[in-house]
């Protein structure tokens, strides 16, 4: 992909979409266009399964007529089915109700400063290179030990694409980005049992991959230290998430922070800003600008500039996740997180994984969660779980087939610590969470 060349088709593309909606009677007119390409190869038990070429391309336009929204989009990129599109919008727009708060962004939040985030880094692969790395991967789990029997296959994915966003107040911006992963799921068996786990290893940058022989043999780890699981006493003991659930516990933050869980009073946290709702030592920020970070961006959907700020300072909160139109809703100005949150990083209290697990002393280890109980209006939260009972400071066995419940409130009030371990594999960057006290329901 010639990226300076796509950038400028891009950009043509949605400023003629723009410049039409106006001609035909649009007050305001925002398009998105993008192409993007990828190769994804999956391989079970040393054979190809799955060999996937993605390409795509698409259009997606919206005007506002008089406080009347209409959206459109086409995969067809000429000048002709750009010109349909913008009509069906308008079209639409027309049929539409009237909404007070609908419209773009304010213009002067537009965004002026568009650094380089190094969020690009193609990687030419072949299928059988790609090939190759998977079956090293599966390979590496299947042959570290004799408990393991079988695999879901390992798979790497390669992608990368070009965005742009335009808008009728004269903004346009785009800008190439990429993500890449290795994944692999094997299953340990012994005597009746049979456990599942799996690894995997993503970022922008392919050379920051994982080799295929360490995802693989942490995935044979995770799914062989699982075997001989048991069920627990119901029992109410400190948790402890490890971090690739954890940040799932602060994603329940940011969905109850949002500005239409607030502007439609379904919110556990309604109202919150200025309330202290987790320990004065914890704070939470957005950073939406570091380099090659997953949840990058120098603009919002919406061509608002991003900043950093703290979401959570000493234990309180400072304000919410808001779009324009939210924030319009809610008489507040958007925060620049329309299309979702930017790099939240969780701030360390510097303990590592061993050093709270002494802290816990006894309780649960959780390193699996399973269903959908959480409720954002009650702030109920109740979930399948599995993981690793823990006495006197250690590991002490894997456990399965439990529930654990509280409510979100206690739950963020009662965090006791936030390790070092930090994942940095999603827009939410988190250690392992510990908290006072939760229910574990077993037998």
């Amino acid at each position: 992909m010639d990226t300076e060349a796509k950038l400028a088709e891009l950009s043509q593309v949605a400023q003629q979409a723009v410049e039409h909606a106006r001609t035909l009677g649009a007050d305001q007119a925002e398009a998105g266009a993008s192409l993007e390409q990828g190769l994804s190869v999956t391989v079970r038990l040393g054979e190809i399964e799955t060999l996937e070429h993605q390409q795509d391309r698409g259009l997606g336009v919206t005007v506002y007529v008089a406080g009347r929204k209409g959206s459109a989009s086409t995969a067809d990129l000429s000048s002709g089915a750009v010109r349909e599109a913008v009509a069906k919008a308008c079209s639409i727009a027309r049929l539409t109700a009237v909404d007070e708060f609908a419209g773009l962004a304010d213009a002067a939040l537009m965004a002026t400063n568009l650094p380089d985030l190094d969020l690009h880094h193609p990687w030419t692969l072949t299928p059988e290179q790609a090939a190759a790395m998977a079956r090293a991967c599966e390979a590496a789990a299947l042959e570290s030990d004799r408990r393991l029997r079988n695999s879901e296959g390992a798979t790497v994915h390669t992608g990368s694409g070009v965005r742009v966003y335009a808008n009728s107040h004269g903004f346009c911006a785009g800008m190439p980005s990429s993500y890449h992963s290795l994944s692999c799921v094997v299953l340990a068996g012994e005597a009746e049992g049979m456990e599942r786990d799996y690894w995997y290893s993503a970022d922008r940058n392919w050379r920051h991959l994982a080799s295929p022989e360490e995802v693989g043999l942490e995935a044979a780890r995770r799914a062989v230290r699982r075997l001989g699981a048991r069920r627990v006493d119901t029992c109410e003991v400190p948790v402890l998430f490890s971090p690739e659930v954890a940040r799932g516990v602060i994603g329940h933050l940011v969905a109850a922070l949002r500005g239409t869980a607030q502007y439609r009073q379904a919110s556990f946290l309604l109202e919150a800003a200025g309330r202290r709702v987790f320990p004065e030592w914890l704070t939470i920020e957005e950073q939406p600008h570091l380099p090659g970070a997953l949840g990058s961006a120098a603009w919002d959907n919406e061509g608002v500039a991003t900043r950093p700020r703290a979401l959570v300072d000493q234990g309180e909160i400072q304000g919410y996740v808001l779009s324009s139109y939210s924030a319009r809703k809610l008489g507040l100005q958007t925060t620049g997180n329309a299309g979702g949150v930017h790099n939240l990083v969780v701030g360390t209290s510097g303990e590592d994984l061993q050093a709270l697990l002494a802290r816990m002393s006894r309780g649960l280890l959780v390193t699996e969660l399973m269903g959908q109980g959480v409720n954002i209006v009650t702030g109920d939260y109740s979930r399948g779980a599995a993981g690793f009972w823990v006495e006197g400071g250690a590991l002490a066995g894997p456990v399965s087939e439990i529930t654990i419940a509280g409510n979100l409130v206690d739950m963020f009030a009662g965090i006791l610590a936030a390790g070092a371990d930090v994942d940095t594999r999603g827009v939410i960057r988190c250690g392992s969470l510990l908290i006072d006290r939760m229910t574990v329901a077993g037998h």
